[in-house]
């Protein structure tokens, strides 16, 4: 009588739930891949869809599609609502829950709002495609309805943006905001003048980016104010409402506020019972199973994890793959009775685009600025787009914007309203 094979339920169809899918392709183990969307998302170009570079089918994929020759894998689109570690199970919403011998639990991260979750009707961020549909809505629709005003004051708040946060996101954000009213609309309105819009970049700490190199940090702050964003650093926001945000001397009126301040954890830890830090991640083992349950595993934004140098693994695309592929391995591993060396993390590099031109790439001893930098951004996140053909057409997508100065998903569609804040 043949022996079942062991099931593989992976919850999450971010980086690292895709690619310990892929990882465990040839393993003797049927693999279950649940994610109540029915894409994988490119998270690093979002914001390029919410500043009309890209549309979301250049960054989006069907997980059915990437895993269709995989025949040991299955593709659920459900809504995880618990976790039985003592039944083994999976609590799926409106259907049966999912039984596991292995749970290797890669739910991503969602917005952090700082305890005043109530400004996410405000200042949305920038998580999913429907996060950034929303704020490309945002940010056109501004324009138009300054082109329809004949009130100056109300004119100037419709052509103010504010991004709360001075990360990759909030840089990038800010950066784009501003070619798209220097460059891209400059000559497209009659009644306004697209060049005088106001984009205020908000960071509580003391300079933006501040995962890089200080000298880094201030070429981004000083390419940034060339482009006409209003760098504010040590400036905590303390207020946030349709009309503007408040920090700590002034209020800053603006039609359209750009959330980049933080992040936290999937629900996750609830589901599992299990201990996790402050943002909500959980505590995991050298191998990242969850103590006292080898039997699951817990990666990427979800997961608490400390580098070689005692800091903490980044929530990063690159991290959560190597995750991916590590957990893969042991469980393999597992099959066969072997011994498993601890997770580490291997840090590649830190990039962040500016604007047009402009980037900054650190590789450790190895950095870079301006156009270099720039073609170097371009080639790494055009490398791991998943496809060829995806590859050629954003290549193709960014050499036109570049030649031409235009964008072409200036799209304004309706956008769902959004349901209260809840993490997958």
């Amino acid at each position: 009588m043949a022996t079942a094979r062991p099931q593989v339920v992976i919850l999450g169809a971010g980086f690292g739930g895709i690619e310990t899918a892929k990882a465990l392709r040839s393993a003797p183990v049927d693999v279950t891949l649940i994610d109540r969307q029915n894409h994988h998302c490119f998270q690093p170009l979002l914001y390029q869809v919410a500043t009309a570079a890209l549309s979301p089918a250049d960054i989006a994929w069907p997980i059915r599609h990437i895993l269709r020759g995989q025949t040991n894998a299955t593709v659920l689109m459900a809504e995880i609502t618990a976790v039985d570690r003592e039944c083994h199970c999976v609590m799926l919403r409106d259907t049966d829950p999912m039984r596991y011998d292995i749970l290797v639990v890669a739910t991503v991260a969602t917005h952090a709002y700082f305890c005043h979750d109530e400004w996410a009707e405000f200042a949305p961020g920038l998580k999913q495609i429907v996060d950034a549909t929303r704020i490309r809505r945002c940010i056109l629709l501004s324009f138009e309805q300054a082109e329809l005003t004949h009130d100056d004051a109300e004119r100037q708040r419709l052509l103010t943006f504010a991004i709360v946060g001075g990360g990759a996101t909030g840089v990038e954000m800010a950066g784009a905001i501003a070619e798209i009213a220097r460059l891209t609309l400059a000559r497209d309105f009659r009644r306004i003048d697209p060049r005088t819009a106001r984009i205020v970049l908000l960071e509580a700490g003391s300079r933006i980016l501040p995962t890089l190199p200080p000298a880094l940090s201030d070429y981004a702050r000083r390419t940034l104010t060339r482009m006409g964003v209003e760098v504010l650093t040590s400036t905590p926001v303390i207020g946030c409402d349709r009309g503007g945000v408040s920090v700590h001397d002034r209020r800053i009126d603006a039609s359209t506020i750009i959330w980049a301040a933080g992040v936290r954890a999937s629900p996750a830890a609830e589901w599992l019972g299990a201990p996790a830090d402050r943002a909500g991640r959980i505590i995991v083992g050298p191998d990242l199973s969850l103590r006292e349950h080898p039997e699951i595993f817990v990666i990427g934004d979800t997961a608490a994890v400390q580098g070689p140098d005692g800091q903490p693994v980044p929530g990063i695309a690159p991290a959560a793959k190597q995750m991916g592929r590590y957990v893969a391995g042991v469980i393999r591993s597992g099959l066969t009775s072997q011994t498993h060396a601890p997770f580490r993390y291997r840090h590649a590099g830190t990039l962040a685009t500016i604007g047009r031109r402009a980037a900054v790439v650190d590789l450790g001893a190895f950095k870079l600025t301006g156009f270099a930098g720039w073609l170097f951004w371009s080639v790494a996140h055009i490398y791991f787009l998943i496809g060829l053909r995806y590859r050629f057409l954003v290549a193709f997508m960014w050499l036109w914007d570049f030649l031409t100065f235009q964008r072409g998903a200036r799209l304004i569609t309706e956008v769902a309203p959004q349901p209260p804040l809840k993490a997958r």
